[in-house]
């Protein structure tokens, strides 16, 4: 009984010893690698709701449009000098290969004033204009728009306010075809494009 009394300090001892050492850092101080990861918690109450963006602009990219534009007619007269037709041009530079082969182009007629606009998508037949029933038909070549009228459909003033303007829509073929919007409704159209006049 004697040596277990005097066996069990030593022990002791040898234990302190050996957890002490145990506890030290090693000599060069490194940490130990991490141990795997626990898991994951429960899921924390939602956030209060952000404050609201500003609006973005309007779906138009690449999409181009003109001002309103004085356009001129020039009469056309056959043989004997009747006058059979009228023709214009509109200058357009952003017509090029890939817009007529790929794209769209829309052109509108205010037959109206700014005041007053009656805005047409061309080609228009049986417009009841100035001089009765107006036909303006189109077609489109690099950098240019050509009409061709039953009528002198030039743009003049009426008391004071321009009237028969026109506008083109160039829709490049590459721009997304996200919208409903009907190019021939020119409400719709200056809806979508936001635009002013």
């Amino acid at each position: 009984m004697k040596k277990v009394n005097l066996l069990f300090p030593f022990l002791l001892c040898v234990a302190l010893a050996v957890t002490v050492v145990s506890c030290q850092k090693g000599d060069d101080g490194a940490q130990g690698p991490a141990g795997p990861a626990g898991p994951a918690g429960p899921a924390g109450a939602q956030g209060p709701a952000g404050a609201a963006g500003s609006p973005g602009q309007p779906g138009t990219a690449n999409v181009i449009y003109s001002a309103w534009l004085d356009v001129a007619y020039t009469a056309v007269k056959n043989s004997a000098g009747d006058t059979v037709a009228f023709t214009a041009e509109i200058a357009a530079p952003k017509i090029d290969n890939d817009m007529l082969t790929k794209g769209e182009v829309k052109v509108y007629v205010n037959a109206g004033t700014t005041a007053t606009p009656a805005v047409f998508a061309l080609p228009i037949t049986d417009l009841f204009a100035l001089t009765g029933v107006m036909n303006i038909n189109l077609y489109f070549t690099a950098g240019k728009i050509n009409l061709y009228s039953t009528d002198d459909a030039s743009t003049f003033t009426d008391q004071g306010q321009k009237a028969f303007q026109y506008r083109y829509v160039l829709i490049p073929g590459s721009a997304p075809a996200r919208t409903s919007v009907n190019w021939n409704n020119y409400a719709e159209v200056k809806a979508y494009l936001g635009l002013k006049d």
